[in-house]
């Protein structure tokens, strides 16, 4: 092969493998995350049981009782990778759901969100939004070059979600997995760091107080913020 039909890629010059996410507190507007430990255990507990079908995409639970899911954060709690954080609504001042960094792996300059859990009572908030986006400016002024989403393929909250936030859709992992038995397509959402600046523009326009009327309705959606950093759309909603 000739040196002229050679194709690489560029050069990553100015950068180098971040940290992996430290056990500081993120404290946003509307919510604040801090590492899962157990004495979230019996607010979260009673916020999950809103609803079991906020497990149906998760490979544990729903958990019958407080003392189970108590036994399930104490195991969970302190991890490196998946590293849990609880989420706080501040304006409740309840916790009301977690997340997680996983796959962590600084010398690619990756790292991915998961293991998200809102209770009903958190979902379609701020607050929810506001913990997406601390999570998301952590990694990015950490240094990461990558912020990946992945979820079922059939799980259309999700990939809604992400396709708010400014995650671009990259395509489907076939029979990616089994989870409770069951067969897992996979969807693949991701941010990049060059993205960023846009992004943080969005969320913060977004969450500012001006962007709600009296009634708390928002005048412009994060949406329509997001979409024009989107590389690729989902095929499932089209446009964002």
């Amino acid at each position: 092969m000739s040196s002229r039909s050679r194709i690489i890629g560029p050069k990553v010059t100015g950068w180098s493998p971040p940290p992996r996410p430290d056990w500081v507190p993120m404290e946003g507007r509307y919510a604040r995350l801090e590492p899962l430990a157990e004495h979230h255990a019996g607010e979260l507990f009673a916020a999950n049981r809103a609803d079991d079908a906020i497990w149906d995409y998760l490979p544990y639970g729903p958990f019958a009782a407080g003392a189970d899911y108590t036994a399930w954060v104490q195991g969970m709690a302190g991890q490196a990778d998946p590293m849990f954080l609880a989420i706080k609504d501040k304006q409740a001042d309840q916790w009301r759901g977690v997340a997680s960094y996983l796959r962590i792996a600084p010398r690619a300059g990756s790292i991915e969100v998961g293991h998200i859990n809102l209770a009903p009572a958190l979902q379609r908030s701020r607050a929810a939004t506001d913990a997406m986006y601390q999570m998301m400016r952590w990694a990015f002024g950490a240094g990461y070059r990558r912020y990946e989403w992945k979820c079922d393929a059939l799980n259309a909250g999700s990939r809604r979600a992400a396709q708010r936030l400014g995650l671009s859709f990259e395509g489907i992992f076939r029979q990616a997995a089994v989870v409770k038995g069951r067969n897992r397509d996979t969807a693949w959402f991701a941010a990049i760091d060059r993205e960023w600046p846009a992004l943080s523009a969005a969320f913060e326009t977004w969450l500012a107080p001006e962007n709600f009327d009296a009634g708390g309705r928002q005048r412009q959606s994060l949406s329509e913020l997001t979409a024009p950093v989107l590389a690729a759309r989902d095929p499932l909603f089209g446009a964002a």
